[in-house]
């Protein structure tokens, strides 16, 4: 199985042959893709290393977190992959044997311009209640 790390504190301009020299010294089968800005192309300071064994990546991270690189300190550690929908994989926010998810539940509310006939406008309350009291109080000839 396959395990994924994170490695981010990448500088701006580097050479990824360079850096793929690295990794290939410390084990075999290590797979890396620096993320890239679409429009200058250069490193948006992290990427993705896949590893084939378990053992070389807690290699990697021992020997590559904090160490300098191209005048960068490395933040090497594990990834949490996502699936499509944002949830990580591993189930901690989806709902798994009928538990919730962590997540704090809020109650939401929306602001509409259209009135609503039920509530009168908060702001001429107290003059319709008066109008109301001086309508009831009213005598008319049925």
């Amino acid at each position: 199985m396959s395990v994924r790390l994170y490695i981010g504190n990448l500088p701006q301009q580097f050479d990824s042959k360079e850096f793929e020299s690295l990794l290939n010294q410390i084990g075999e089968g290590i797979r890396f893709k620096a993320v890239r800005d679409k429009e200058t192309n250069t490193c948006r300071g992290f990427g993705f290393a896949s590893v084939n064994k378990a053992k070389v990546a807690e290699a990697v991270i021992d020997q590559l977190n904090g160490k300098e690189f191209n005048g960068n300190n490395l933040r090497v550690e594990r990834s949490e992959r996502k699936d499509s929908n944002g949830n990580s994989r591993r189930g901690n926010n989806s709902k798994v044997n009928g538990k919730g998810s962590n997540r704090k539940e809020t109650k939401k509310f929306v602001h509409s311009e259209a009135p609503n006939e039920a509530a009168p406008d908060p702001r001429w309350a107290g003059e319709l209640s008066k109008l109301k009291d001086l309508l009831a109080d009213q005598k008319t000839a049925v």
